[in-house]
């Protein structure tokens, strides 16, 4: 079995590759080349704007996001949380994918009054619209992980609200409830691995419980 992840130096797409256990390779689409790999990954170099043919696969996964504070503008969100999300799937999709898992966010709707879900939501029905066999759309809420680890910049209002959430874990609803990377990386994985026919949407409170 092959895959492709798209994100893989991010939070999820770091903890999906420690989980990853083949078999077969996966082929990790990168905008600048990782300090080491392993063997059965393999690296490819591309920009998103102008993906070249992907390697043939079954299966791939797309953990790619950013905020709109790291971003810079709405533009520059929506290229990475639209654009390239989109340029990906239908590059997987012609080199023979027919199961896909996507990271979209808690909220996402494409008639959303919030420009953040409302570019989610939108990301979502084009994937749907794509005709993969078995899509898969994971919805976290807040993320935790440990960012500094990966050389990341923390996020202002993730850190700000781990740290009100921490202590009153108990008492927020799953659903709101801060999500593990970690749990959302496995549970995308399995999730893909079990080819539920059509579109499958994974909530926070879902994914807490795999």
């Amino acid at each position: 079995m092959t895959a492709l992840l798209a994100g893989a130096s991010g939070l999820i797409g770091h903890e999906f590759l420690r989980l990853w256990d083949g078999p077969g390779d996966i082929h990790l689409l990168l905008r600048r080349a990782p300090g080491s790999t392993v063997p059965g990954q393999q690296v490819h170099l591309v920009d998103y704007r102008a993906l070249p043919a992907l390697p043939a696969a079954e299966e791939a996964f797309c953990c790619l996001g950013t905020t709109l504070a790291v971003a810079g503008s709405q533009a520059a969100f929506r290229a990475v949380d639209f654009d390239a999300v989109l340029a990906f799937a239908n590059a997987a999709h012609k080199a023979g994918v027919t199961r896909f898992g996507v990271v979209s966010a808690l909220g996402a709707r494409a008639t959303s009054g919030n420009f953040y879900s409302r570019v989610k939501g939108e990301m979502e029905a084009a994937l749907a619209g794509l005709g993969f066999a078995s899509l898969v759309v994971a919805r976290p809420s807040w993320l935790a992980g440990d960012r500094a680890a990966l050389n990341q910049a923390p996020r202002l209002g993730e850190r700000i609200t781990l740290a009100v959430a921490g202590p009153l874990s108990p008492l927020i609803p799953a659903a709101w409830r801060p999500i593990q990377a970690s749990s959302v990386a496995r549970a995308l994985l399995r999730a893909v691995r079990q080819a539920q026919p059509g579109v499958r949407v994974l909530t926070s409170r879902q994914m807490q419980g795999m």
